[in-house]
């Protein structure tokens, strides 16, 4: 696993990282195919991807979350029933439609998975359907059944970058992470750019493994991991109708000590969860809010979550503009819906470790602004820039480096904490989410 915070020069450094992380476990193999096509509700083309993971042998040990929306799409329905098949042998993705709220959608991802099926000697019930992308509208059922033979043929036990790439949406770039264990390892790739506040058990997360490790043990490691990383990120305050975590293992390495297993996935898991922050559409900065203090560790995570999500906030650091008077209205904000108890002689509040409030009073001086803008433009990912038709561009598809905005509250009430990641909100995303479907 990484030891500090990555950093990349180019494109092309990046993408020689993301293959060394990208070596498949053992017992898997992925295939990917695409196939154009226009939906049902718009006469407009658009262009599928197909990716498809499957095991060389269904496995009792897969667990599988799913988001707590109200309204779950087609996928996420049937994924639940899943959860109770004696194995799992595949997993077929797509994108461009979700899947949800469509007239059928249970019946075409049924389909779907009893052509994987078919094609994988496997039984209907041993595929779990996943979808991103527009809600509402219908999946193209008879092509996607047309393609899916190509996805098989592709099939290769080599890396997992190829399915990476081919959940991408909104995406800039695919998101893989590894961590080398014993005789195995752990590998997750991740699909999340909007839409992303996850409330689990249009973000999409697969995790693979080698190692021996029953079903049991899997899924309570995976509801922690979870818990301890996807549950702890915003990018825009919307919990999305299809967000998905699995955890699958092939069972094909000698098993390790359930705590060691438990860390390495939590690292995994907390690696990817800042990557799909990263690249969320339109940010520019990550904020890190690391909130001590608390009554409890729930406490700790809503001020937190109430910060990211302030949109004053999120615009000011997106500006690079330290107004700081808007961290304080969060947090007083959030304590007042939830009647916390909150003494302001106590609170405490630093930014790239510059003391913002102490005492019950802010502590601002011009010297100590400089620095705070200064600590702002050196965790932006890349500068704003707009194209000759006024749409606002990232200028590199590759994660500059690993940097944030720094944020530290202390509540001084109990000893509840949590670490929370947000973005901030610009143009980009903006611009992206007002043509999203057009």
């Amino acid at each position: 696993m990484p030891t500090g915070p990555l950093a990349f020069e180019s494109r092309d450094q990046h993408r020689a990282w993301l293959e060394a992380q990208s070596r498949l476990p053992q017992g898997f193999r992925v295939g990917t195919c695409a196939f154009e096509f226009t939906p049902a509700e718009a006469a407009k083309p658009g262009r599928m991807n197909l990716a498809l993971v499957a095991l060389d042998e269904p496995t009792p040990a897969f667990g599988a979350l799913f988001t707590r929306n109200a309204f779950p799409g087609a996928p996420v329905i049937v994924g639940r029933q899943r959860l109770d098949a004696a194995r799992l042998g595949a997993i077929v993705v797509n994108t461009k439609i979700s899947n949800v709220g469509a007239p059928g959608g249970v019946e075409a991802a049924e389909r779907v998975c009893a052509e994987a099926a078919r094609l994988l000697g496997r039984s209907p019930g041993e595929v779990l359907p996943s979808s991103t992308g527009v809600i509402g509208w219908r999946l193209p059922v008879e092509r996607m059944v047309e393609a899916l033979p190509r996805a098989v043929s592709a099939l290769q036990a080599r890396s997992v970058l190829p399915a990476a790439q081919a959940i991408m949406t909104t995406d800039l770039y695919p998101k893989v992470r590894r961590a080398d264990l014993g005789e195995g390892s752990i590998v997750g790739f991740a699909k999340g750019a909007g839409m992303v506040e996850p409330n689990l058990a249009t973000m999409l997360v697969y995790l693979l493994t080698d190692l021996r490790v029953s079903r049991e043990e899997l899924r309570a490691a995976l509801a922690e991991s979870v818990e301890a990383s996807f549950n702890l990120i915003s990018v825009d305050s919307d919990t999305s109708t299809s967000d998905t975590v699995v955890l699958l293992s092939s069972g094909r390495r000698a098993g390790v000590e359930p705590g060691r297993f438990r860390e390495a996935l939590r690292a995994v898991c907390r690696e990817l969860a800042g990557d799909v922050v990263r690249n969320g559409e339109g940010v520019r900065h990550v904020v890190r809010v690391r909130v001590a203090g608390a009554t409890d560790a729930a406490s700790a995570r809503g001020v937190g979550k109430s910060v990211v999500n302030s949109p004053l906030v999120k615009t000011a650091v997106a500006g690079n503009d330290p107004n700081v008077g808007r961290l304080l209205a969060a947090i007083g904000k959030y304590a007042c819906e939830r009647g916390l108890p909150l003494d302001p002689e106590r609170l405490r509040l630093r930014l790239g470790g510059e003391t913002l409030f102490e005492g019950g009073a802010m502590r601002l001086d011009p010297a100590k602004e400089e620095r705070l803008v200064a600590h702002l433009r050196a965790a932006e990912l890349y500068a704003s820039r707009a194209t000759r038709d006024g749409i606002f561009k990232p200028p590199v598809d590759w994660p500059r480096h690993e940097r944030c905005v720094e944020l530290e509250v202390d509540l001084g009430q109990g000893s509840g904490a949590a670490e929370v990641l947000g973005a901030d909100l610009t143009h980009e995303y903006v611009t992206e989410n007002a043509d999203y479907r057009s």
